[in-house]
This record gives structure tokens, C-alpha cells and sequence, in this order.
């Protein structure tokens, strides 16, 4: 590798790796953005839609141990774990539990929001350069609750919000509805994030981001990469399914995939697939101004510019491994008891989709060198962020390459904080 050569190839076309693309693009280098699919072809496409700057909070939350058995146990859960696959990730989840702890869920909270408020500083220049402006509503986000239970259990997590500069008002019922008069009477209060976006379109922004790169002279390679050629000095060239490729440097923004790509750099990673299904109500009438999350049914709902999204669930299972469509279907009678305009008509055409999130244990992404490899960068694990962090992780990842001092303190997410501790117990 050669000090002068700008030179370097991201892994990875989704939003992650297409923002890493064009920031490093913004620092001067020459890039080559390869990946199996087309740009946005992936959970990009599918995911549902919002820059969640009110996502500070892990998924995870203290006590979840409690409340773990019965949830595997509930059929119209939110959460599960495929049986099969139950014993490989039973090292993660034990490290997932220990991350609810009240001192870690509140460090990886704050962590994560330090990403969160930069993320528009990066990624709205990018969009107005692409022209890409009406993919962005600026229509906010309601947190629904249909129960006092539900409102109470759920203090802790908005109070940590709140203490992360997450700015919200709580309205009743009736209020909730003047907001977005689709929702069912059954919802009697609701936080509103008034400043939060999403896109229209989320597979349709990625490629108009990739469109971008390639305008500006990045080159985009559909392709699938294998292995690594490794020499004295890293990375010297990725084997691919068409031959090898020679690389300078190499970034891997490859979501849940990345797992196996580090490991052939010499890391292991704990990165799970956590599958999110969705129900899309194509040429829906009923019409929704704002995103909407429900608290008590663990689903989301956000207005497109094709019709009406619905999704939720968080299902452990190997990328690959068959859909389980009864989520699908649970994600759907939710969404119409939440919404109950939707399924109503003819015209509703419910298309319905998997994909699998890139998910650590803390619900923080890596970001940084890889720990084995000097010319190699790793940029992925943004658990159901990566729509809204690929922003502000592409500009750290070019910082991180050309030294510059970063825009966010990077040590929460580096990449080799799952090695073992002295102690010898996992991170």
C-alpha cells in the first residue's frame, strides 16, 4: 500500500456503506463501492423509513430478564428466537441481558444519542446535492400508548430520552388524533417528536444517494465478495465471485454479512441477524401525516409515497433461514387495529417483506479500525439505526481514514470492545 494513493473500496450499498462512500468521496478519495445487490436492494429497502433521532434508548431495557420467558413463551410476541438457532446466539443474549443493566442502558444510550444528533448535519447536504429533497416528510413522530399500564411501564425509557436532550410533548388522546386523525379511539396519550423526518421512499433515497456517488466518479461494482488476500502490510485484494480485486484500503459496511467478512480479517464480532418483517398497504385511502410508533403493540407505521408501511418484531434467526410470515400477519392486525383505515378497501394491495438488522449485544455499531488489519475500517451492527446513522458514521469512518479528528467521540463504538476482559468473561 502506498502513502499517496487515495484509493479505497467500501463493502456494503446500503445506506451505511453509500454514505461512507460519499463522505470519503468528500475527503478526496477515489472509491468503489461493491456489493452483491444494487444499491438499496437490502434491509435498506425494507427497513421503516424513519431518522429515528428519538431512538437513543437500546432496545433492551432493565429488567428485560424478568419479562424474558414469558416473552419467548407469547405467541403474539414481539419478540423470538428460533429454535434452531436458540443455542448459537445463546452467548449473545447473555451479553444482551447484561447490557440492560441501568448503568450500561443508560452509557449505551447516551453513546448512541451522541451519533443521533449529528445525524442531519451530515446527511442533508448529500440529499440536497442529489436532488432527493421531496423523499424527505417532515411530519414528526407520535408514540401511541392504548393504556395507562403501558404509559407507566414505559416512564423509565422516555425519562432517559428526555435526560439525552430528545425534545417531546405528551399529549392526551384527543390531542394525539387533531395530530393524526387515523389513529383508533383506543389511543388515550402519546409523546410527539415534532422535529423527527422520514423518507417517502427509503430504497428509492439510497439509490438516489448512490446516484450521487457514481455522478461525482465513484464506481459501483455488483458483485460478492469471499475472502481476503492478506498480506505483511493488510489487505493487499478481496477474492470475489467473479475473480480478485486489488484494494488500497477497504471499509466493511456490509450489515449482518459484515460478521463473516471480519472474521476473515481476523475479528469476531457478536453480531446477530434480528429480523424485522413488514406489511406494505400499497394504494391505502386512508391517509396519515406523521410516523407513528405504538407502544403497547411493538409495531410501527409510516406513510409512503406508494401507500402505508407497517412492521415490527425482532425474530433471532439466521439471515438466510425461511420467513416466518405469521409475523407478517401479527404486524398487519396490529397496524389495522391501530390504524383502522388500513385493509379496509379495495385498493389496499398488502405486499410483505423479512430482512435481517445488524445487531451487537449493546445495540451500539463499530465504527473504527479493524482491530487486526492497519488499511481496513469497519462501519456496521446499527441494530435498527442504520437508515439514520449512516450518515454520521460515513463522515467518522472518512475521519477515521484520513486522521482528521472526529465530529463524535468514537470509543464507545470501537471495534474491539468484544474482546475478552482479564477477567475472562465476555463484553
Amino acid at each position: 500500500m502506498t502513502t499517496d494513493d487515495k484509493t479505497i473500496t467500501v463493502i456494503g450499498a446500503g445506506m451505511v456503506g453509500t454514505c461512507c462512500a460519499l463522505a470519503l468521496q468528500d475527503a478526496g478519495f477515489d472509491v468503489t463501492l461493491i456489493d452483491r445487490k444494487a444499491p438499496g436492494e437490502e434491509a435498506s429497502f425494507g427497513n421503516l423509513a424513519c431518522f429515528g433521532i428519538a431512538s437513543c434508548v437500546p432496545p433492551g431495557a432493565p429488567g428485560l430478564w424478568k419479562k424474558l420467558p414469558r416473552l419467548l413463551r407469547d405467541p403474539e410476541s414481539p419478540l423470538r428466537i428460533r429454535r434452531d438457532h436458540a443455542l448459537a446466539m445463546a452467548p449473545w443474549l447473555w451479553s444482551y441481558l447484561r447490557n440492560s443493566s441501568i448503568a450500561r442502558y443508560e452509557a449505551n444510550a447516551a453513546a448512541r444519542q451522541s451519533l443521533l444528533e449529528k445525524v442531519h448535519d451530515a446527511l442533508d447536504p448529500w440529499v440536497r446535492e442529489a436532488g432527493a429533497s421531496d423523499l424527505l416528510h417532515h411530519g414528526g413522530l407520535l408514540f401511541t400508548f392504548e393504556s395507562e399500564a403501558a404509559f407507566k411501564n414505559a416512564a423509565y425509557a422516555f425519562d432517559v430520552r428526555c435526560r439525552n436532550r430528545v425534545e417531546m410533548d405528551l399529549l392526551d388522546g384527543n390531542e394525539a388524533r387533531q395530530c393524526e386523525p387515523a389513529l383508533a379511539k383506543s389511543v388515550i396519550k402519546a409523546y410527539r417528536v415534532p422535529k423527527l423526518v422520514h423518507t417517502v421512499n427509503p430504497g428509492a433515497l439510497v439509490k438516489a444517494l448512490a446516484r450521487l456517488f457514481a455522478e461525482r466518479g465513484g464506481r459501483i461494482v455488483q458483485d460478492e465478495v469471499r475472502g481476503f488476500d492478506i498480506g505483511p502490510d493488510g489487505v493487499r485484494a478481496m477474492v470475489t465471485s467473479t475473480g480478485q480485486r486489488s484494494v488500497e484500503r477497504v471499509v466493511i459496511a456490509a450489515g449482518v454479512w459484515s460478521r463473516a467478512l471480519a472474521k476473515m480479517l481476523g475479528t469476531s464480532v457478536p453480531l446477530e441477524a434480528e429480523r424485522g418483517y413488514h406489511a406494505m398497504y400499497e394504494g391505502a385511502e386512508v391517509r396519515m401525516n406523521s410516523a407513528v410508533l405504538s407502544v403497547d403493540r411493538s409495531i410501527a407505521i409510516t406513510p409512503m409515497n406508494y401507500g402505508i408501511r407497517a412492521g415490527g418484531a425482532a425474530e433471532f434467526a439466521r439471515p438466510d433461514a425461511p420467513a416466518d410470515w405469521t409475523v407478517a400477519q401479527m404486524v398487519q392486525r396490529h397496524a389495522e387495529a391501530l390504524v383502522p383505515g388500513l385493509g379496509t378497501t379495495q385498493h389496499d394491495r398488502v405486499s410483505t417483506w423479512v430482512g435481517p438488522r445488524p445487531s451487537h449485544p449493546d445495540s451500539k455499531p463499530a465504527i473504527g479500525r479493524a482491530p487486526h488489519q492497519p488499511n481496513a475500517w469497519f462501519a456496521f451492527g446499527h441494530d435498527h439505526l442504520g437508515l439514520t446513522m449512516g450518515s454520521i458514521t460515513g463522515k467518522l469512518i472518512a475521519e477515521l481514514v484520513t486522521g482528521a479528528p472526529t465530529s463524535v467521540d468514537v470509543t464507545p463504538f470501537r471495534p474491539d470492545r468484544f474482546g475478552r476482559r482479564r477477567s475472562g468473561t465476555a463484553f
